[in-house]
């Protein structure tokens, strides 16, 4: 990613000229969208909008590179491969549009936050759907997306092997891994985001002032004890260890305002329902139930309906 005009983005230009290489639609072209776009076209795989215009946005590194991403507009035609990276809230609105243009054996690579966003949604039966779970970060001001950190992307359907198209993403997208147990590693992020956005959102703070070894740290442990109970009971495999877990990612990251947090703040509605809100119904499939979860969804929606 770090090449000169002539290396990895002229690589991408001359193989998108190709007419056998294959188009993949993007919806949601924010800040973690148009980081996969851009290393999708580094793979040399052509991009445009889904449902959309064109769009341009220009990428921003640590390091103060910076980089052009052009998405097309919307070839209007079949979608063989489609990023989903619209949040939580917006998918079904965003992807009931598209469903009649996917075509068979089409290819879903679903980069999200939350879980159950595709619920309910008439899908077609023989839709290969990644999931993707990033630990990267980025953040999106106007038309600028400031990358700042490039970590670990695991991404998988269960299934051994990735699909050619995201097999070639390997030598383009830093910390690339193809996993063949990803609902373990959904699990895990969305154990993180469960124990620190919401209570971030409610305490109006930063991730680190949730270490305060009184009433908000108190809060995220009675959340990991209701997970750890009822974690085991859906994957047998599940470790426990939750509030570690979230502890160790609120102290690598004390000085971030976390994504609910930014959309209280900014009065939009949040991803509550696909991070606690998803837990409280796999509770409910269990026969059981999580009002350590369930009082956090209550109180979120009292900040932002």
């Amino acid at each position: 990613m770090a090449g000169g005009p002539w290396s990895a983005g002229a690589q991408s230009r001359v193989m998108n000229d190709s007419p056998s290489t294959p188009t993949w639609h993007v919806l949601g072209a924010g800040s973690m969208g148009s980081l996969a776009s851009w290393r999708l076209q580094q793979a040399g795989l052509r991009t445009c909008m889904a449902g959309g215009t064109a769009a341009s946005r220009t990428l921003i590194w640590p390091d103060h590179r910076s980089q052009t991403l052009a998405l097309a507009a919307d070839d209007q035609g079949p979608i063989h491969a489609l990023l989903l990276a619209v949040k939580a809230g917006d998918t079904q609105v965003a992807l009931q549009p598209l469903l009649p243009r996917l075509a068979d054996n089409a290819l879903l690579l679903r980069l999200q936050n939350g879980m159950g966003t595709l619920d309910g949604l008439p899908l077609p039966a023989n839709l290969r759907i990644i999931d993707a779970v990033t630990t990267d970060g980025a953040w999106r001001q106007d038309d600028c997306i400031h990358v700042v950190a490039e970590n670990i992307t695991w991404a998988g359907d269960g299934q051994s092997l990735p699909p050619p198209d995201l097999a070639r993403l390997a030598d383009h997208w830093p910390g690339w891994r193809w996993c063949a147990d990803i609902e373990q590693r959904q699990w895990q992020k969305l154990v993180i985001n469960a124990l620190i956005n919401p209570l971030t959102a409610i305490y109006r703070c930063r991730n680190g002032e949730l270490l305060d070894q009184g009433p908000r740290q108190d809060a995220m442990a009675a959340l990991a004890r209701e997970l750890d109970t009822l974690l085991p009971r859906w994957l047998p495999d599940w470790p426990g260890g939750s509030l570690a877990l979230a502890t160790d990612v609120a102290a690598q990251t004390a000085a971030n305002t976390s994504s609910m947090l930014a959309d209280v703040l900014a009065g939009k509605p949040t991803e509550v329902d696909y991070i606690n809100g998803h837990v409280v119904r796999m509770a409910t499939r269990l026969g059981l139930s999580a009002p350590a979860n369930e009082a956090m969804v209550a109180r979120i929606h009292q900040l932002t309906d």
